[in-house]
């Protein structure tokens, strides 16, 4: 894009302050201006008006999920029919990687975090011993394992990994990619701008993973490989198993187009998104959203029936994702505190939120499939994130659990 046509595309959407510092770059930062004018896709901005209305949810019903004593009495059954799927190729695993290590106090990628306390543990390493595991199940058989970086840290979270030798994990087994960015404004929908010759962005949401995989060309590497099935798990939670085959099998013996790993909820009003039915499809009803007549409700045995919380671990049907691609995901604005230079180009790092993002998120995509399995999973064993620095979803609470489940650190 030549500066002509960015100024053409920049007056269309009413952002031509973009420009303001341009002619005081350098070549390489005009370059670079004008490709990331290029590539922002202005038209989302125009969804700040939305920010604040309730988006209009369904008629909300139960779903019940595969329960922690049935899959133990089925465990040789479904880890069997796993184990075949991933020695024959059909399985890759997705680790959500994109974010900073910021409310951790740290300005590393969080999967650079160190969680040791005798010996360097790092979230990557923890995350890369866990799927190990899988590899060890499977008889020695390798799952492709693509990790989605942020056009933020992606150069630090590929040397880290190199210089690490991915934790013991092949290298020709690992591919990296970089999720898409959305623009970040003032509540009247003009772009923030966070340098001279930079626009303001953050990631469009934990659906975007897929969307940005087939913008960097990797379904012709799914394809070519035999992928059917990818397992999306988030890099802050230290304890998660990986495409296990138990979980794999138990998906695909019941034929549906997606696995979702849920634990049962620590009280009734336990801030976790619930898997449900809305109008007859799977999907997630935020906490915010469950009323006290959905809390109160009781299953066939007596427990309530909106008891199990997601963890953000699923499992895919690559062909079912590939039609949902086609598409357009509902996109959500949220009100965050947006970094940007002022008047006078100077840095502000407001201490309230300033603005919007906008974000697709996974549970329009599993609402958008016919079918999905809640797999029960014991939260002592499977769910440790790390969310902040101290308290509840912690690094001090991860490092308990950690401990707990036999793990040095």
């Amino acid at each position: 894009m030549n500066l002509e046509e960015a100024k053409k595309k920049l007056e269309e959407y009413g952002q031509s302050h973009v420009l303001k510092y341009y002619d005081e770059l350098s070549d390489g930062e005009k370059a670079d201006l004008l490709q990331q004018i290029e590539d922002t896709d202005f038209a989302v901005l125009e969804n700040c008006k939305n920010l604040g209305k309730s988006e209009g949810r369904g008629q909300f019903a139960p779903l019940a999920a595969m329960q922690v004593s049935e899959i133990e009495k089925r465990k040789d059954e479904f880890t069997k029919i796993g184990v075949e799927a991933i020695k024959a190729g059909k399985v890759a695993a997705v680790l959500l990687a994109g974010g900073m290590g910021t409310r951790l106090g740290s300005d590393n990628p969080k999967g650079m975090y160190d969680i040791g306390l005798t010996k360097h543990v790092y979230i990557f390493q923890r995350i890369i011993e866990n799927l190990q595991d899988t590899v060890k199940a499977a008889g020695g058989a390798y799952i492709h394992l693509f990790i989605m970086t942020s056009e933020k840290n992606n150069d630090a979270t590929v040397n880290f990994l190199k210089e690490h030798n991915y934790f013991g994990y092949p290298e020709d087994k690992v591919t990296f990619f970089k999720q898409d960015m959305a623009p970040a404004s003032d509540y009247e929908g003009k772009v923030y701008m966070e340098g001279k010759g930079r626009i303001s962005t953050s990631p469009n949401g934990n659906a975007g993973w897929y969307s940005s995989m087939l913008k960097a060309g990797l379904r012709d590497v799914i394809l070519a490989e035999g992928i059917e099935w990818i397992d999306i798990f988030a890099v802050d939670n230290v304890l998660q198993r990986i495409a296990d085959p138990c979980f794999v099998g138990a998906t695909l013996n019941a034929v549906v187009d997606c696995g979702a790993k849920v634990v049962r909820k620590s009280a009734p009003d336990e801030k976790v998104g619930v898997m449900c039915l809305e109008d007859g499809k799977p999907s997630i009803v935020e906490y915010y959203e469950l009323s006290q007549e959905m809390m109160d409700a009781k299953d066939a045995n007596g427990d309530p029936a909106y008891n199990y919380g997601v963890i953000l671990n699923y499992l895919f049907n690559e062909k079912a994702l590939n039609e949902i691609a086609k598409k357009t995901l509902p996109l959500h604005v949220v009100e965050k505190k947006i970094p940007y230079i002022d008047e006078n180009a100077e840095l502000v790092k407001p201490e309230k939120p300033n603005g919007c993002k906008f974000e697709q998120l996974v549970l329009d995509m599993i609402h958008m499939l016919d079918s999905c399995l809640p797999y029960e999973v014991v939260r002592e064993y499977e769910f440790a994130p790390i969310k902040n620095k101290e308290g509840v979803d912690s690094v001090e609470s991860a490092r308990e659990l950690c401990k707990k489940c036999g793990i040095e650190l």
